[in-house]
């Protein structure tokens, strides 16, 4: 079959049959489509976009491209399932929510991913725990998950391989936003990871891939609907991402974020409820709870008896990092320069703005502006105030840790830029906007 026929029925806005998708993806995998054409498909697709019929199919074939992973038989104590948040910054959910659920009778084999753009990436931030392996043997990670429940895992590179090559293209030729090919990429990874159930954090707004409510709402109607037809039960919840989530932004930073939650130290309350709203969808989806209520319970009492830590712990250790992760005195890396940024003018924290934030963290060196970059995994933005918040002048917004004083003096004047200072008292606004089921 001729790629370039392919092309032209797509950028003539026809649908594709299965058999021209399949081509696609065969392509993909062994090299036969070009970078070009790879390039000009997706871009048809962002154009003209794709039916439902052609994202299933489109899913499948690139879940079919590589190694599916199978548990029937690997004796695990629960149900298998996952999560995945489109990125935000300070999104250090997975760290808490994984032991949460595993503590709750779910066995959560947990693909994450590295930083993309401005957003962290939950394997960077397990970086700052030395040892901790990411691409463990399949022995060892079925040894942690009938141990302690979850595994926070990378995608080996025999999972859905065509995605692998799509998205390097997308990446460098502005078809990154079409909602297909982001649930075709999402969900072949997810489907092949051998899931019974997911559940989905759909970032909106200033620090998110999706600005608004209504492209947040149409990809995560998508990504449920395409699941679901693909046998996956899966749900989506929109949650704000106007404002940092948490305290932190920044690899080890949000790691000790995640300890202290954990360990009860310090919860913050919007990164408890997206915690437990995420973990209560979690468990009355696979059948671990009977309703949402029950379920919230389930997941609050997990973490308020220890449980939770106890699982997390055990999965560090059991994937190679400190047997003590938890112990007093245990100190994650720091940087050597850390300032605070004070408040020019008494008022109200009224507007921030989250991608620049995330940007600065990238400043920094706690991101990456090309792909091999090595990160520092000590710098980034902490003890960050929630909007609405009343500040006097002088009192500290936030404290920047950096690798030398010219990068904390650039970082301070990016976030100062980044933060709005008003007079007028802000709304407290929800931090869970919306749930998205497949008969919504």
């Amino acid at each position: 079959m001729l790629a370039v026929e392919v092309i032209r029925r797509k950028r003539d806005g026809h649908a594709l049959a299965t058999a021209e998708i399949e081509a696609f993806v065969q392509g993909l995998v062994d090299g036969s489509w070009s970078e070009g054409q790879v390039a000009a498909l997706a871009m048809a697709i962002l154009l003209r976009g794709m039916q439902r019929d052609e994202v299933v199919t489109l899913t499948r074939a690139m879940l079919h491209s590589g190694e599916v992973l199978r548990w029937h038989d690997a004796g695990l104590p629960g149900p298998v399932l996952d999560k995945h948040s489109t990125g935000g910054v300070g999104d250090k959910v997975s760290l808490m929510l994984a032991p949460i659920v595993a503590a709750c009778g779910g066995v959560v084999p947990m693909v994450s991913g590295r930083g993309l753009g401005h957003t962290g990436g939950t394997l960077d931030k397990l970086a700052a725990l030395p040892g901790y392996t990411i691409e463990p043997p399949r022995e060892q990670l079925l040894r942690v998950l009938r141990h302690c429940g979850c595994a926070i895992i990378g995608a080996s590179a025999r999972i859905a391989p065509a995605d692998r090559r799509l998205y390097a293209v997308r990446d460098v030729t502005a078809t990154v936003e079409s909602v297909p090919l982001i649930t075709a990429s999402i969900l072949s990874k997810k489907l092949a990871a051998g899931l019974q159930t997911l559940v989905l954090d759909v970032k909106v707004g200033n620090g998110a891939f999706a600005a608004t409510l209504d492209e947040a709402r149409a990809l995560a109607t998508s990504l449920v609907q395409v699941a679901s037809a693909a046998g996956l039960p899966t749900e989506a919840l929109l949650t704000d991402m106007n404002q940092v989530l948490g305290r932190s932004a920044g690899n080890a930073l949000e790691l000790q974020e995640a300890l202290d939650f954990l360990a009860g130290t310090e919860r913050e309350p919007r990164l408890l409820e997206v915690t437990l709203a995420l973990a209560a969808r979690m468990l009355r989806l696979a059948g671990l709870a009977p309703d949402l209520a029950a379920a919230r319970q389930r997941a609050e009492a997990a973490l308020s008896s220890g449980r939770a830590a106890e699982h997390f712990a055990r999965m560090v250790a059991g994937l190679g990092g400190p047997a003590d992760v938890f112990a007093p005195g245990r100190t994650l890396p720091a940087a050597p320069v850390q300032r605070e940024l004070p408040a020019a003018r008494s008022g109200v924290l009224q507007a921030m703005d989250t991608r620049a934030l995330g940007l600065a963290v990238v400043a920094l060196g706690g991101g990456r502006r090309q792909a091999a970059d090595a990160l520092d995994l000590r710098v980034g933005l902490s003890h960050l105030l929630p909007l609405g918040r009343a500040v006097q002048a002088g009192e500290p917004l936030l404290r920047v840790h950096a690798a030398s004083a010219a990068a904390a003096d650039e970082a301070l004047h990016a976030a100062a830029r980044a933060l709005v200072i008003g007079e007028a008292p802000v709304a407290e606004a929800p931090v869970v906007l919306e749930a998205i089921t497949a008969s919504a």
